[in-house]
């Protein structure tokens, strides 16, 4: 009676393990998933074709003006009048600040009297030796060098062109168009000979200096389109294109590149800023990034083909902001799913949506 009691158990345990069975062939692969949903995805789908690719190089760089210049006084008077301040433009030659000139005048008074005084003294030596000053071409050159040196009359004529060129730059222009920075100093403080009044900066000639990795020096040409944005003001933008490949890469593996920025867009030397080269790569196969999807850690493009969802391990090159190219695991055709992928399964069945 016992073995009848137990006779049940026995079928049931049998019935239970033929149910367990594990899938064969394809479908058994490590992480590729065979059971299919009860109900149809609805899914979009785009024909794959080879086309241009906008490939898209982003990078971090800082700007600098090509056109700079720090202005000083050449010498330390007192700071009489200051035109403009921080910020303002100025047009070329335009004034930006004087001296007061009472000294400097002075001393170019004094100067041009010592000259004078000298040439009288040249005018001297010269008739003492049978020649007139107002024909020095017949005077030979060593007799004319020991005149010269006797009547003290070199060093007369360089102390004067001193006090005249440092009456003149008793006055700051301009040396462009641009753009006024670092101005510091008050007026009626002595102005310092050492360090800058101000700086002007031009800011057409704006230029953005970035890094790029050696393995994308094959990517950017003199030349490429570039787009810049401050990280301080990311609704302003500024286009200009690669002027300079430096051609060296140092021991991070990166090299620098500088692309000229236009002035369109509020940008001020120095800034901090995101730089993105654009460049046109043709023959690429070229998928949006919505259709790529990682299954076991591995990027999957599924494909429709008769009302069902094949998976197709691929590999990407190429990529930007919302783009992938395809290296391997797809072709010319295929009907490539764009969305309704994310919880899709192998084989799994579908309905094509045309919205």
């Amino acid at each position: 009676m016992k073995d009848f009691a137990l006779l049940p158990l026995l079928v049931l345990t049998l019935l239970g393990a033929c149910g367990d069975k594990t899938p064969q062939g394809d479908a058994a692969e490590s992480g590729v998933e065979t059971v299919l949903p009860d109900e149809t995805n609805k899914v979009t789908v785009v024909t794959l074709q080879a086309g241009d690719f906008h490939h898209e190089l982003i990078s971090n760089g800082k700007l600098s003006a090509r056109r700079m210049a720090d202005l000083r006084f050449e010498s330390a008077e007192p700071i009489a009048r200051i035109f403009v301040k921080n910020g303002e433009r100025v047009t070329q030659g335009q004034r930006i600040a004087e001296l007061a000139t009472f000294r400097l005048a002075n001393k170019t008074a004094q100067a041009k009297g010592t000259l004078d005084k000298a040439e009288l003294e040249l005018k001297e030596v010269l008739v003492g030796q049978g020649y007139s000053l107002a024909d020095t071409a017949r005077v030979p050159a060593a007799t004319l060098r020991l005149a010269k040196a006797r009547s003290g009359y070199d060093l007369a004529l360089a102390q004067y062109e001193l006090a005249r060129y440092e009456e003149r730059n008793a006055t700051l222009t301009a040396p462009f168009e641009g753009v006024i920075a670092n101005l510091s100093a008050r007026q009626a403080n002595i102005a310092s000979t050492t360090e800058a009044f101000c700086t002007v900066i031009d800011p057409h000639s704006l230029e953005a200096s970035f890094t790029v990795l050696e393995s994308e020096l094959p990517l950017i040409h003199v030349g490429d389109k570039v787009e810049v944005t401050p990280f301080a003001s990311p609704g302003e933008r500024a286009e200009g294109r690669v002027t300079e490949i430096n051609p060296r890469v140092d021991e991070n593996g990166m090299t620098r590149v500088k692309a000229s920025v236009n002035g369109a867009a509020r940008l001020f030397e120095g800034m901090n800023v995101r730089v993105s080269v654009r460049r046109s790569v043709s023959g690429q196969l070229v998928v949006p990034k919505s259709a790529v999807v990682l299954r076991s850690g591995k990027q999957v493009v599924f494909t429709a083909v008769d009302g069902k969802a094949y998976w197709n391990y691929v590999r990407t090159g190429l990529e930007n902001a919302e783009s992938y190219t395809i290296v391997e695991g797809l072709k010319a055709g295929d009907a490539v799913i764009t969305s309704g992928n994310i919880n899709l399964a192998h084989e799994a069945p579908i309905e094509i949506s045309t919205e």
